[in-house]
């Protein structure tokens, strides 16, 4: 159904580049692109911007008073590697209840993260607008879960964290940061032209990078 979708909308717009002005080169590149996104893995997409950002925007319900209840944007620094500096897809971060994200998600810890291609120059660097829906972008929603420093796998998550983030040393000793992980719920990828696709988070899990 999704390609019966996919190649009634290329020859729709096949139609009306013959009724507009004919241009061979406009012709192939929208052939090109239709099947570009038959073939795009969303999911190895969003593995891809996650394994590759340093950092991301995320999204919370503010409790500052001066903002309280609207939407309150932050940037953290975050990790998905393991000690051996392979992708695991489980995106980590650290939190300090001096920012706003930290006192936001004790109180609703529900947030989303949004990676984009543009973060690694890779849409300026091919000439696309970060907004284009091929500057690959996805957002990732989930619950934050504070990391129990007693847990098995807390000093090699911390230890693959700062050996990305050196400066974060500094950050825990002054500012009382702690490692936290997103549980993912959702998933969405917007890639290509016809709006975003739903990833199942098992299918994000399932990629190896």
């Amino acid at each position: 159904l999704k390609v019966i979708m996919l190649l009634s909308s290329v020859i729709t717009i096949l139609l009306i580049s013959y009724t507009q002005a004919y241009s061979a080169a406009r012709d192939a590149q929208i052939i090109a692109d239709f099947l570009r996104e038959s073939e795009l893995n969303h999911a190895m997409i969003a593995r891809q911007l996650v394994h590759r950002a340093n950092w991301a925007s995320v999204g919370t319900l503010s409790t500052n008073e001066d903002v309280k209840d609207y939407p309150m944007v932050n940037i953290i620094s975050i990790d998905d590697n393991n000690e051996h500096k392979v992708s695991t897809g489980v995106i980590r971060f650290l939190l300090t209840d001096l920012d706003f994200t930290g006192k936001d998600w004790q109180h609703n810890n529900k947030v989303t993260f949004t990676f984009t291609d543009e973060q690694t120059l890779n849409c300026k660097n091919s000439n696309k607008d970060p907004m284009e829906p091929t500057c690959a972008r996805t957002m990732i929603s989930g619950q934050v879960n504070k990391m129990d420093p007693n847990s098995p796998n807390y000093n090699s998550s911390l230890s693959a964290f700062i050996a990305r983030h050196p400066a974060a040393k500094k950050w825990i000793s002054e500012h009382d940061f702690y490692l936290g992980e997103l549980d993912i719920r959702n998933i969405y990828v917007l890639d290509f032209y016809g709006g975003p696709h739903h990833v199942n988070v098992s299918d994000y899990y399932a990629i190896h990078i």
